[in-house]
């Protein structure tokens, strides 16, 4: 009688850590670039231009290195799920930059550990414990801590990084359990189609508004680039190129709880690009609520049902 052969697929933690790292450093960075440019880009022009430059490198390396994986179907429908889930976390992510310090959305943005923790719990119909819900109550008084919102200074984009970490949890979770066996470089490929794919259409019907309607940093029109443009697009498609790869490398090569614990590396990031591109220096309630978020995070994340898968 054949025996079937189930592969595991086996963790190698300083990868996973040293990934995690290197990642949101050339995210953080790039995300800096785009916060600057976001006067004088669309964000659908940056979508489209990055992932054009980005595309011919990925495909490239998958036609030399593992010819195999264009024939493979490797889970298509969750990497295309987890492809638009992380393209609806960047664009709720940028619009709010030109309107955010880069340390408080980046700090907004990391709560989400917290919500990994929920919809685990929710996935596994687990209990999230003491602890779990202690972290959440935490890093809810650390976002009203930062944002203080009031009927007199409402801001509508404060609340949009609160938004990607929840898409960004769920794509990472699909990641973790879903696309686990999927090639690295071809979750990138995917994540990069549907960056050309949404700017495309966005563009297209922006097109067809009226001309007082084009503006602003969702609405304007396409620009024509000097060579510096091009450059800042050559590092931006750089760093999606790490943030991508380097994201999906990570969670497929160790815990989530561990990786998302590094992952808060982008916060202290996003304080220095704040300071040295912004001169953004956030005041002691903003700073107490960052570090109450970072507690909260690692707190929810070591709270998971299954915190060592």
């Amino acid at each position: 009688m054949k025996q079937t052969v189930v592969t595991k697929h086996r963790d190698h933690i300083p990868l996973a850590v040293g990934t995690i790292l290197f990642t949101v450093f050339a995210l953080s960075l790039g995300d800096a670039l785009i916060k600057q440019s976001s006067s004088t880009f669309v964000i659908w022009q940056i979508f489209v231009i990055r992932s054009l430059m980005a595309v011919p490198f990925l495909v490239g390396y998958l036609a030399l290195m593992s010819p195999g994986s264009f024939k493979r179907g490797d889970a298509m429908g969750w990497t295309a799920l987890r492809s638009f889930l992380l393209v609806g976390m960047w664009i709720s992510y940028y619009l709010s930059l030109p309107h955010l310090t880069l340390s408080v959305a980046a700090a907004t943005y990391y709560t989400l550990p917290i919500f990994i923790a929920l919809f685990s719990a929710a996935l596994t119909r687990t209990s999230l414990g003491i602890r779990g819900c202690f972290a959440i109550g935490l890093g809810f008084v650390g976002v009203l801590l930062i944002l203080r919102p009031n009927a007199g200074n409402f801001n509508f984009y404060a609340f949009l990084p609160l938004l990607s970490a929840m898409l960004y949890a769920v794509a990472m979770i699909l990641t973790r359990t879903k696309c686990r066996a999927v090639h690295p470089i071809k979750l990138s490929l995917a994540l990069n189609c549907a960056f050309i794919l949404v700017g495309g259409g966005a563009a297209a019907g922006i097109s067809m508004l009226s001309d007082d309607m084009r503006h602003g940093f969702l609405l304007a029109p396409w620009r024509d680039m000097t060579v510096g443009d091009v450059g800042t697009m050559g590092m931006l498609a750089a760093s999606i190129l790490i943030g991508s790869i380097g994201a999906a490398i990570a969670y497929q090569k160790g815990p989530s709880v561990m990786i998302g614990t590094f992952d808060f590396a982008y916060v202290g990031f996003s304080f220095i690009w704040g300071v040295v591109f912004f001169s953004e220096t956030p005041d002691a309630l903003s700073l107490t609520g960052i570090m109450m978020i970072v507690v909260a995070g690692v707190l929810s994340l070591r709270s998971q049902p299954n915190a060592s898968s």
